[in-house]
């Protein structure tokens, strides 16, 4: 029995919208399982095998890739982004799911044309929609809020393109709106809020913000919110990190970290860098690849016990990509990130394994690796928030006891006794290994700041994202 899309009472007539795409699905639904036609419809066809389409992404989540990939590869106009709004406004069954689909196929760093047109109709949607969806599916409106921060990261590196410049300030004053307006949503983000917005400093809209987040948290207007270091303490969901992969790389991915001997995964690599990283520009989202590995995608035991790519490997070979400056700081940052605000209590030991890994196995072949992530660890320590700098100290010492402690290396004597490392960067390893007993019996000075303050949002996020 074909389902309902919208609630209604026995007096309340059909809606048409729902009328005409479920007749549709009827007709069409033979066609929408694989193996999929590959004759070209006539355009009425077409019309139908999207109405059928997206009946089947509202009706049948159980298959809503299958139809969200067929839809990918039939899909050659806006009518899916025409009915998506009337879906909204009706309040379709199951249109969060789409909103959320459409948000995936966005790919970073891509200025082609078409992919700007998805943006622009996107953030136009969450823009037009804004008081709807904020009342019915806030938690989506959330994940536009983390894909657009990210995009903007890209988009405010390109200059003197017009069309580019237009969406630039959509795209900030919907983030812009969202920040200001209803922060206490934005904080469902976790710490990964911080950082997209540390990379857009240099933007004038969001340096307010940022000095606000600063100096004066009392102006976001949030009970209980007085300090950044709220935001440190609490991890983001994984759901926010697949927003910044398609469907397809993600795939491929999971793909290349389950089935892949290590060894031969040379050709799947090469044929990944082609697919997704071929164009210089899209290297950026090497970034969210890196946060996907770490946080989003945790092998089992057996895996793990298993002759298949280890994670750190993969990140080790994205590190040697041909990419920017900027673009491989941010990669470390994103390998990092968990490590700067570790509390076992919150986190997964599981996100901070890769870095430490990779270090260790790099050494001596790839010493280079090693020497440049050690580097950039003791920059961070140093530099990352200096008027808290006792929180990432005590993060990163945290982080190290606990992957030494669960056995995920035995110890860092691989690491202090290397002779190719610089003896600078030896050192500081073991005073900050040995120091760590010490900080960890200190009591933590945050008497001022209280660290539930914002445990309410966390804690909601938990219940609706599978984190």
């Amino acid at each position: 029995m074909v389902e309902k899309l919208i609630e209604r009472s026995i007096h309340e007539a059909e809606n048409p919208i729902e009328i005409t795409l479920r007749e549709a699905f009827c007709v069409l639904e033979p066609k929408l399982r694989p193996p999929f036609p590959l004759t070209i419809p006539t355009q009425e066809g077409y019309s139908n095998l999207n109405k059928a389409i997206l009946y089947g992404i509202l009706c049948e989540p159980h298959l809503a890739k299958v139809h969200v990939k067929h839809l990918h590869g039939i899909i050659t106009d806006g009518q899916l982004i025409w009915v998506t709004h009337e879906m909204v406004d009706v309040s379709a069954v199951g249109y969060d799911g789409l909103l959320v689909a459409l948000l995936r196929q966005i790919v970073g760093g891509d200025f082609g044309e078409e992919n700007l047109w998805l943006c622009f109709e996107m953030v136009n949607l969450f823009s037009s929609k804004w008081v709807c969806l904020l009342e019915e599916v806030p938690l989506v409106l959330s994940g536009a809020l983390y894909v657009f921060l990210r995009l903007l990261a890209d988009h405010c590196r390109v200059m003197n393109i017009p069309k580019i410049e237009s969406l630039r300030q959509m795209e900030i004053a919907f983030c812009v709106r969202l920040l200001r307006e209803k922060f206490s949503l934005c904080l469902r983000i976790g710490r990964d809020l911080v950082r997209l917005l540390q990379d857009l400093v240099h933007v004038p809209e969001f340096r307010s913000i940022w000095k606000d987040l600063l100096y004066n948290p009392s102006a976001f207007k949030v009970d209980g919110f007085v300090d950044i270091s709220q935001i440190y303490g609490t991890r983001t969901s994984r759901w926010y990190f697949l927003l910044r992969i398609t469907p397809e790389m993600e795939s491929q991915l999971r793909f290349l970290l389950t089935c892949v001997k290590f060894g031969s995964q040379k050709r799947y690599q090469v044929w990944f860098a082609r697919k997704f990283l071929a164009v210089p520009e899209r290297t950026s989202v090497v970034i969210d690849i890196v946060r996907f590995i770490c946080c989003a995608h945790h092998p089992s035991n057996e895996i793990i016990n298993s002759d298949i790519i280890p994670r750190w490997a993969v990140i080790g070979w994205l590190l040697k990509y041909n990419m920017k400056h900027y673009v491989e700081a941010n990669l470390k940052l994103a390998l990092f990130y968990d490590w700067i605000f570790f509390d076992e209590k919150v986190d997964n030991i599981m996100n901070i394994e890769p870095a430490v890994l990779l270090m260790v196995h790099s050494i001596p072949r790839y010493i280079d690796i090693t020497h440049s992530l050690l580097e950039f660890l003791f920059i961070l320590l140093d530099n990352y928030d200096v008027e808290r700098k006792e929180i990432v100290s005590r993060g990163i010492s945290t982080a190290l006891h606990t992957l030494i402690r669960k056995g995920v290396v035995q110890s860092l004597d691989v690491i202090t006794s290397c002779d190719m490392l610089s003896p600078i960067f030896k050192e500081r390893l073991g005073k900050l290994l040995s120091d760590w007993q010490f900080q960890h019996r200190k009591e933590f000075q945050t008497t001022n700041i209280p660290r539930d303050g914002i445990q309410s949002f966390s804690s909601s996020l938990e219940s609706q994202t599978s984190a």
